[in-house]
Order: C-alpha cells, then structure tokens, then sequence
C-alpha cells in the first residue's frame, strides 16, 4: 500500500538570498521527494503572520513574521511516500546546532531563526499550508 503524501517546504529569505534553492531542491530529489510546483514570491508581514497563526502565542511569532516577509521565499509543493516526514527529516533540527549531520538546516542554517527551510509538521498542516500559497 503506498502512502503518497505532498508536504509544504519553504525556502526561506537566508537560503533565498544566498543562492541556495537549486542546492536545496536537489536534496528533496536525491532523497525521492518529487517537486510537484514550485514559486518565487515576498510575502507581507500580515501574510506571514496569517501563514504563522498557529504560532500566534508564542514568544518568536513577531519576529518570525518579520523575518519571513524579510525577503523572497520560494514556496515549494513535495509529493513523495511519506512525503511530510521525510522532509522533517531531510531539514534537520529546528537549531542548526543540534542537527545531524547532512541535514539542509545542519548544512545551510545560520541560527535557529535563520534555519534556511520550513516543512509542515503534519499532513493535515501541509493541506492547509499548500493552500495558503497554491489555491490563488
């Protein structure tokens, strides 16, 4: 029985601006996530913090609105077995420090906000997520 799932990745405004989406790609392809849709785009402030809502009550929620409308993002649709989980995996600890080794964060992460990549944390997140920036 397979179990195709799609996941929501972003590259975020730290991997954007250094180049490093075609690095990232290549990753999610090498490791059988297959890119389904890919887009480049700045969103707002009020955008991030609608896309961030589940995060409204926590400390960072402000400043990881601000950082994610900081610059452009490339929001990518991965469809692949186990799609959601293999992504976390492939992306690494949320703090680049306590990555494993390989991972995209452990690799191109700066801090534990500029951690380079964002993935759902569940499918029924992704099915949200994907649509927040696919469904226009």
């Amino acid at each position: 029985m397979s179990n195709k799932e799609q996941t929501l990745s972003i590259i975020k405004p730290d991997a954007v601006e250094r180049n490093l989406a075609e690095k990232i790609k290549i990753i999610f392809s090498e490791n059988s996530l297959k890119i389904k849709e890919t887009k480049k785009l700045h969103i707002s402030k009020d955008e991030a913090a609608q896309f961030y809502k589940v995060h409204q009550a926590k400390p960072f929620y402000d400043q990881l609105c601000s950082y994610l409308s900081s610059g452009p993002i490339e929001v990518i649709i991965l469809e692949g077995e186990n799609a959601v989980l293999k992504n976390r995996e492939l992306m690494g600890a949320t703090d680049p420090k306590n990555a494993a080794d390989g991972t995209i964060r452990k690799l191109y992460g700066v801090s534990i906000d500029k951690n380079s990549v964002h993935g759902s944390d569940s499918v029924e997140n992704a099915r949200k997520e994907i649509d927040f920036f696919f469904k226009n």
